[in-house]
């Protein structure tokens, strides 16, 4: 693994921009490996809005620099160098354009990097504008994309909502969310599988903190709010897809009866197996996780479980064999996941899926 100089050996926000005369490299290369539900309508300006969506490759050259159009000013975004997955550096996006020095002083020879968007459609959309590599830089053959791929649907446990602040302290600063350590982005990791993640924090199956639910969103394009871009599901088919939703139908419904009229027992079930159901008429040949937890829908005597329980039962009797639950146990703690929480729930997503799918 090549080194960074010690000035690029902590995770640093970079908000100025930089210029120098470089090479520079289209949105559009060869050489960039993109994951995740990306706009490319445009393909030298595509349009990046979904948490953990990736941009990878490899280079040659001593400096990287990345360009974003950012729309509100709200985004953050890791870059990964040469394969060092504990040390990013912490993009903020400026609204608007902008040119970001991302590692100077490197070694000559061959590099590698990794962007990833920590945060979500609400905090905006991002125009990837493309790179600049030192003088004499090139991209080389990008990364091999990896066989196994794997879908989440959820809210902002999935988002990984404050997953970085502190025990005691707020966990709705868009800085400390980051889609990267959720257990979703982890689980991905261990289970060496490509990554889709079509979250958003506050959203539910029947009612959400805003006008529109999961049943309206997850077919979307773009993750910007509700909108009528529509995702082409036969372009990536997972082979796993997980479903961690209903913490804030639970709150909403359960809790703060903000559903008129409030739907009972049968109807919330049904709602929940709606959904899934056209999850499985998308990808008939997936294998499907039904979770929940690790935040208080999962508390001892909750009624939720169940009706993830109840939905899944019910599938299972009309035919479907790949698809189970699996449960994230309520800690006690009062607030989103932390890092451990997200570590602890990716264990057992993990240990599951291998035994399920022999990985």
């Amino acid at each position: 693994m090549k080194r960074l100089t010690s000035t690029l050996l902590c995770a640093a926000l970079l908000h100025a921009g930089w210029a120098s005369a470089g090479v520079a490299v289209a949105p559009d290369d060869k050489g960039l490996l993109y994951t995740g539900r990306i706009d490319f309508a445009q393909p030298a300006a595509p349009v990046v809005t979904w948490p953990n969506t990736t941009i990878a490759g490899n280079f040659t050259g001593t400096s990287l620099a990345v360009t974003l159009d950012d729309e509100k000013g709200k985004n953050y975004f890791n870059v990964f160098l040469d394969g060092d997955l504990d040390s990013p550096l912490i993009v903020e996006a400026a609204q608007g354009t902008k040119t970001y020095q991302v590692a100077s002083g490197l070694a000559p020879g061959r590099h590698s990097f990794l962007i990833t968007k920590r945060t979500e459609g609400e905090e905006g959309a991002t125009v990837f504008r493309g790179l600049e590599l030192a003088d004499g830089g090139q991209m080389l053959t990008p990364p091999a994309r990896p066989k196994r791929r794997i879908e989440f649907f959820g809210d902002s446990i999935t988002s990984g909502m404050g997953d970085e602040a502190p025990m005691n302290g707020r966990d709705d600063v868009s800085r400390d969310k980051n889609s990267w350590l959720s257990y979703a982005g982890i689980t991905a990791r261990n289970l060496g599988a490509e990554l889709h993640q079509t979250s958003q924090s506050g959203i539910g199956i029947m009612i959400s903190w805003f006008p529109f639910t999961m049943p309206d969103f997850y077919d979307q394009v773009s993750a910007v709010g509700d909108n009528d871009t529509h995702w082409d599901f036969a372009s990536w088919t997972p082979d796993v897809v997980v479903i961690n939703l209903l913490q804030n139908d639970s709150w909403l419904i359960g809790r703060d009866h903000k559903l008129k009229p409030e739907p009972d027992d049968a109807a919330r079930i049904a709602a929940y197996e709606k959904f899934v159901g056209r999850i499985r008429t998308l990808y008939p040949k997936a294998y499907i996780v039904c979770a929940l937890g690790s935040m208080d829908a999962t508390r001892p005597g909750s009624a939720w479980p169940g009706y993830v329980t109840s939905a899944v039962e019910h599938l299972r009797r009309g035919g479907d064999r790949r698809i189970d639950t699996v449960f994230f146990p309520f800690t006690g703690y009062g607030q989103h996941p932390r890092l451990k929480h997200q570590r602890d729930n990716a264990a057992i997503l993990t240990a599951f899926i291998r035994k399920k799918m022999g990985w």
